[in-house]
């Protein structure tokens, strides 16, 4: 299965990019590319859907640190979800799991606390 990166505008707000297939050396640069652009176009809230998504190394975690570095430096995050399988276990392994994880039950980490 080849790689892609498709981006849908989140109902909430933000943006939601689904990666499907292999997120390697040879495709982390589409994923960067992909945050590059929406952040240039203002979106600093990316929730990256990894369901499809069968395969990842280290430069792809590399690919979602510099995207959640990049959001976070702008005052937004960068989430992920929907991770099975290898990949969820790399995540798990890596820590990443717990540190990007998206949970709809609490509150975006981008809104200020309530008094």
């Amino acid at each position: 299965m080849a790689f892609t990166v498709t981006y849908a505008q989140r109902d909430g707000g933000g943006a939601c990019l689904r990666l499907a297939g292999e997120l390697d050396l040879s495709t982390a640069a589409q994923l960067n590319a992909a945050v590059d652009r929406l952040a240039a176009d203002g979106h600093h809230e990316l929730l990256v859907d990894l369901t499809e998504l069968t395969f990842c190394d280290s430069v792809g975690i590399a690919a979602l640190v510099r995207g959640d570095n990049h959001a976070t430096a702008e005052g937004g995050w960068l989430r992920i979800t929907g991770a099975t399988g290898r990949v969820a276990r790399v995540l798990q392994v890596t820590g990443l799991a717990e540190l990007l994880r998206y949970e709809v039950d609490l509150p975006d980490p981008a809104s200020p606390a309530a008094p």
